[in-house]
């Protein structure tokens, strides 16, 4: 079922849900949109009511044209949708969103899911990738191609693949990558920020999850995001820290695998 979900002041939001059973809420990275659950969202609908939804300036939502407070945008997501109490996952920057989340309304997150993210609060060591300063030119140039390019070798490929040598499944995750991400770059979405980050932030407030909580570490991502990702296990009571061979949106490259662990992790909590 495909839902228009308004947010005041800022505009209509594309959301989908199908499905029955325990919901299940999915928050897209910052670089692609809600498609990039779709392979997850199809296996595991079976059992579940899955939801996703396109941030204000991504896909299929309207463009966004002042800064948006991201968890308050997943709150009028889920009260539209009429959910009280969810599964909550969410990659990269969703995932920092799911976290503020479910730190700001724990009692409505049944368990917390984060694939490769990193607490609001977080501080970055050591250099940035190396084609970061590359892609904000491009962007600034209004060279829209060489911006979703190499957001794509960074936020995709990671620092040591070679997409030449990708699998066909892999690739096709690649070329749904970039037409996801052309929308966000043409829009100037990137320059908008959040205003109104969780107040102290996530990274000092781990210990306060009180949700059943996987965190998803990808092999092939950034030695960066990896070891947020071990703040994040170590941090989080109780939380499970799991390797995979993938990069930033590994779900994308192998959507049964990431919903085989997910379904494992809610099964051996019993969490429903």
């Amino acid at each position: 079922m495909i839902h228009s979900i308004d947010l005041p002041g800022h505009g209509r939001i594309h959301a989908e849900s199908e499905g029955t059973g325990p919901a299940v809420v999915f928050v897209h990275a910052d670089f692609v949109d809600g498609r990039m659950w779709d392979g997850v969202r199809a296996l595991l609908s079976a059992r579940f009511q899955t939801a996703a939804y396109d941030k204000l300036g991504y896909g299929r939502s309207d463009p966004v044209s002042s800064p948006v407070v991201r968890r308050r945008e997943l709150e009028a997501v889920v009260d539209a949708l009429g959910l009280t109490a969810f599964h909550l996952v969410g990659c990269s920057n969703g995932g920092q969103q799911a976290l503020d989340f479910a730190l700001e309304r724990p009692a409505r997150v049944l368990s917390l899911a984060l694939v490769n993210s990193s607490p609001s609060g977080w501080r970055p060591q050591g250099e940035m990738p190396p084609l970061l300063m590359e892609m904000f030119a491009a962007v600034q140039a209004g060279d829209f191609a060489a911006a979703s390019e190499l957001q794509l070798r960074i936020w995709f490929d990671g620092p040591d693949r070679d997409q030449t040598r990708f699998s066909p499944e892999i690739r096709e995750a690649r070329r749904l990558s970039s037409v996801m991400n052309r929308i966000f770059v043409e829009r100037g979405t990137f320059f908008q920020a959040d205003p109104s980050l969780l107040e102290p932030p996530a990274l000092s407030r781990l210990a306060e999850v009180a949700a059943p909580t996987l965190v998803v570490d990808g092999l092939r991502d950034w030695a960066e995001n990896r070891r947020a990702n071990r703040v994040l296990a170590e941090g989080i009571p109780g939380a499970r820290l799991v390797e995979v061979d993938g990069g930033h949106v590994a779900p994308m490259e192998d959507p049964a695998g990431f919903a085989a662990l997910w379904e494992s992790m809610v099964q051996a909590r019993r969490v429903s």
